[in-house]
């Protein structure tokens, strides 16, 4: 049994059943045993993979992305290059050296990093070494004038709530002990009467407040202040119902009950009410639009060509299957099940990457 399991089943005991969103709080982010306090989880080495750690072509093709959006912005003298969830900073990294081609945006730009992980905060410090960043707590901390934000597998990583529909009304989904001791699904003996959506009995319905929060605050932002943002995830166009919690270990699913603090917890993200709290902050919204579409039409072939001519055939091999992962369809890849949305402030143009618009090729 791991450490914060025991925490929390003697949470639980004292206090009662807890929600899902407060098990997935302490299961992720407990000062001392929560899963990515304590560890860095990347790589074949951890538990997932990433699009960024797949190939640098992903990180390139982003970086291009906000040195657009920079000039359609008006190329502002100064503006906040701000990451939510950095990981190891690949993503960043690959961002500036792609970006150095763009002139004017390296001197405009400083680094704001969004990441509570002493690890993490490690690797991103080596990883971007020379650039200076500057860590924030809360997004808020890193919202000040001009923003260019770039969100990467963020979102579903945020607790969330769970409910129920049962034939009397909406019941909360806790967490609690069965009759051995042992972590549990169960319900809240009350209704929730706030809930008026209807659904059939057994539905699950997900409330992501604390996503829908960040979303609205970071639309809000952009709406005044200026900028674009980025959110890559994996999760559904449109709303629906549905249990989307997983846990994750080794690159396997796993029960998320079994190992709280050495599994990874992640839900899948309704972008449809994304788009709603960003548009009701002010924002413009550009897609969503699956992460293949979005990629081809940023010109990931061509960057995938332009990579094997320089390659050796270990390498060109490397480049083809990263290329066919980031876009194959189906459990074979990323493509359809990660989805791409852009907010911006409502006077900017259309940006690359949610039409035919191709951004020009790096050679």
């Amino acid at each position: 049994m791991t450490a914060l399991k025991a925490e929390i089943i003697d949470l639980i005991r004292q206090e009662g059943p807890i929600g899902i969103g407060r098990y997935m709080a302490l299961a992720l982010g407990h000062p001392r045993h929560g899963y990515y306090m304590t560890r860095d989880p990347l790589g074949a080495e951890g538990d997932f993979t990433t699009s960024p750690e797949i190939s640098q072509m992903f990180g390139e093709l982003i970086g291009l992305w906000a040195a657009h959006a920079w000039q359609a912005m008006g190329a502002p003298a100064r503006f906040r290059l701000v990451e939510l969830g950095p990981g190891r900073g690949t993503l960043m990294a690959d961002m500036l050296r792609a970006t150095r081609i763009v002139p004017g945006f390296h001197a405009a730009l400083s680094v704001h990093l969004v990441e509570t992980s002493p690890v993490l905060r490690a690797r991103q410090a080596a990883t971007l070494k020379g650039y200076d960043p500057i860590w924030h707590d809360t997004v808020a901390g890193a919202l000040e004038g001009p923003v260019i934000a770039v969100a990467n597998e963020f979102l579903d990583a945020l607790p969330l709530d769970q409910f129920v529909m049962m034939p009397e009304g909406w019941h909360e989904r806790l967490v609690g002990l069965d009759d051995a001791g042992a972590l549990a699904f169960g319900l809240a003996a009350a209704s929730e009467d706030a809930l008026r959506i209807a659904a059939a009995a057994g539905a699950v319905f997900e409330q992501p407040a604390i996503a829908l929060d960040i979303v609205t605050q970071l639309a809000g932002h952009l709406a005044s202040a200026g900028g674009a943002a980025l959110l890559i995830d994996y999760g559904s166009i449109r709303s629906g119902f549905g249990d989307t919690l997983q846990g994750m270990k080794r690159h396997e699913f796993v029960d998320p009950l079994a190992e709280p603090g050495d599994a990874d917890l992640t839900v899948h993200v309704d972008f449809e009410r994304m788009g709603q709290a960003a548009l009701k902050a002010g924002t413009a919204l550009h897609g969503p639009a699956t992460q293949r579409d979005f990629l081809l039409a940023l010109g990931l072939p061509q960057r995938a060509q332009a990579l094997s001519l320089k390659a050796n055939a270990r390498q060109r091999d490397a480049i083809s299957d990263a290329f066919d992962r980031l876009i194959a369809p189906g459990e074979a890849g990323m493509g359809d099940l990660f989805k791409v949305l852009a907010l911006s402030q409502r006077n900017l143009p259309p940006l690359p990457g949610f039409d035919l618009h191709r951004l020009p090729d790096r050679g």
